[in-house]
């Protein structure tokens, strides 16, 4: 048993809040555990330079802390300073979300998602992946009148867990106190038909052999197959998509 109670393959309570906010065509508010994120996503009627005039559309991520997010006061991100880590972790998103939207079916338009993290205990990244999907799903939904039937734009769904290694264990969707502790650390991201998206995996001053890399996998994939049934559910009748 973990620290909160939970067994080694066990997701942390997971929640999203559809329409969270009045003005974003997409708004959800996701709990993982005491993780919170709120993820929305709105449409800009232009796309980047380099699209422009092709008939294509984009989707960017961003992605944010809040300054009372975690114990110790974050500092805002400035203009032209943003944080390594928070770089990263918003060109996941737009990847992660660009792996099954249909570019080509959103004319000259842009996605942008914005994913603001209220409190951090762990997996803020995979957390804002998958209220981010939830999100585009109502936007494109709410925006018919730009995009016509969503069916057309998103191929499948996507989801995003992390696992890691503690003292030879797997543990699936670790919170703050155990990311930080664990030897190895690996974030996971998934279509809902099983498809790889992203891995991302790290020794914390360990190594990890093959065997354990499968084990880690084949773990994340049972909670990135619970948080899409989870995605499905909270979506109701907007999934499957039509």
């Amino acid at each position: 048993m973990r620290p909160d109670g939970r067994h080694p393959d066990q997701l942390r309570p997971l929640a999203f809040k559809r329409r969270y906010t009045r003005n974003a065509p997409g708004s959800v508010l996701i709990h993982m555990g005491r993780t919170t994120v709120l993820c929305t996503c709105c449409v800009e009627q232009a796309v980047p330079p380099f699209l422009a005039g092709k008939g294509k559309g984009w989707l960017s991520g961003e992605y944010s802390m809040l300054p009372g997010s975690t114990n110790t006061r974050k500092p805002r991100d400035r203009t032209g300073k943003i944080d390594g880590r928070s770089v990263e972790i918003q060109r996941l998103i737009g990847r992660s979300l660009r792996a099954v939207v249909d570019l080509d079916q959103l004319g000259e338009r842009t996605l942008w998602i914005d994913c603001d993290v209220l409190d951090a205990d762990g997996g803020t990244r995979t957390a804002a992946i998958n209220g981010a999907f939830v999100a585009v799903v109502d936007a494109l939904h709410a925006r018919k009148d730009l995009f016509g039937k969503p069916a057309g734009i998103i191929r499948d769904s996507v989801a995003a867990v992390s696992v890691g290694l503690l003292d030879n264990a797997e543990l699936l969707d670790l919170d703050y106190d155990e990311d930080k502790d664990v030897d190895v650390d690996l974030n996971l991201v998934m279509t809902g038909a099983g498809q790889f998206i992203e891995v991302q995996g790290t020794g914390e001053e360990a190594t990890f052999s093959r065997g354990q890399l499968d084990r880690l996998l084949k773990l994340g994939k049972v909670g990135i197959d619970a948080i899409t049934a989870a995605q499905r559910k909270a979506l109701g009748a907007s999934w499957p998509l039509a």
